[in-house]
């Protein structure tokens, strides 16, 4: 089992990550910080069950997706999304431009999660595989739609 000590360093260096796939998914800066703590506190409470560490990344943001995925359900329940899409380029600036953060935005959402997790964040396509438990050949399948999607974007 993590410790505390372990597991403070552990989610230290996944925050930047955890946040831009929130953001991706809710594209709301207060739902997503909410949806990082829950996801956080979610995994702190739950830590015995990781059994290797070396997971805890793809571990923490699989139930970070969990917990997007249910925010989204709540909201299409109770209100129309009619939010503006923040300008993600502008934290930390992961997309290197506007242009880009625009093309990625208008990806539709299985897409871009899986664009952002193998390209922005560097997840291995074995790792997005555990993270959105889907086969491989289903992530390849994305990020080649992606790809397609972004060169349409973008030209």
């Amino acid at each position: 089992m993590i410790d505390n000590h372990s597991f403070e360093l552990l989610v230290t260096a996944q925050t930047d990550t955890l946040y831009r796939v929130s953001m991706s998914m809710l594209k709301n800066e207060h739902d997503a910080q909410d949806a990082v703590h829950d996801a956080i506190l979610i995994a702190y409470q739950n830590r015995h069950q990781l059994r290797q560490e070396q997971y805890f990344g793809t571990w923490l943001t699989r139930i970070l997706i969990n917990v997007c995925k249910k925010e989204i359900k709540r909201h299409t329940r109770c209100t129309d999304i009619g939010d503006q899409l923040p300008d993600i380029a502008s934290r930390d600036n992961p997309y290197q431009s506007v242009e880009i953060a625009e093309a990625i935005d208008a990806l539709p959402p299985k897409i871009r999660l899986t664009v952002i997790l193998f390209y922005v964040e560097n997840y291995s396509i074995k790792e997005i595989k555990s993270i959105l438990k889907i086969p491989e050949g289903t992530v390849k399948s994305r990020l080649n739609k992606g790809r397609k999607l972004l060169k349409d974007f973008l030209s």
